[in-house]
């Protein structure tokens, strides 16, 4: 690959990730000085409701037309609007699971819940997935997820689902295995 194209994409990419961590931060914003639009947006993790949320996710020119770009989107506004937190956090999904249960990535139902997460075949699926599954992060845990790294991830399941899978069960497996580590 030529030089100038490497450059070209590595600015592309800084674009999507600036992009994605400014969604973040303006939901975050969003929660903290409108109640209104706030409220709107802890509703629109329910499909029923999800419309609620639209006029925001339009302002952002996410295509409402498209699931795969959409159910992204309003799982991460609902679930920040829905959290205690007041800024993105570090904590990766894989991680914040294990951390869930108190005996972390040995827990039976930690790890069934990740096992859900991996035989997810579809965005829509694995979104569906996803609202229990922060629901029960959020309310277990006191540090606040990484929902930056998320919404890269669940933009990028439509591409290789594989991929973002390992990710996942990387965090999740490893972090037990570190805190051995540690312990030994």
């Amino acid at each position: 690959m030529n030089e100038p194209a490497t450059k070209m994409k590595s600015t592309v990419e800084r674009e999507v990730d600036d992009r994605d961590s400014a969604f973040v931060n303006r939901v975050f914003e969003i929660c903290r000085s409108n109640k209104g639009m706030a409220a709107r947006l802890r509703r629109a993790d329910n499909p029923s409701t999800e419309y609620q949320a639209w006029e925001f996710l339009a302002a952002w020119g996410v295509n409402l037309e498209r699931e795969e770009d959409r159910l992204p989107h309003v799982l991460i506004a609902s679930a920040i609007a829905k959290s205690k937190a007041s800024a993105n956090g570090s904590l990766p999904l894989g991680q914040a699971l294990a951390l869930s249960y108190d005996n972390g990535r040995d827990s039976s139902p930690a790890s069934a819940r990740l096992k859900r997460l991996l035989a997810c075949d579809s965005v829509k699926e694995v979104c569906m997935i996803l609202r229990g599954v922060l629901s029960l992060i959020s309310s277990k845990l006191g540090k606040p997820l990484d929902y930056t790294k998320l919404l890269k991830q669940l933009k990028k399941f439509k591409f290789n689902p594989q991929a973002v899978k390992a990710q996942w069960a990387q965090e999740f497996y490893s972090y037990g295995a570190r805190e051995e580590q540690q312990e030994n």
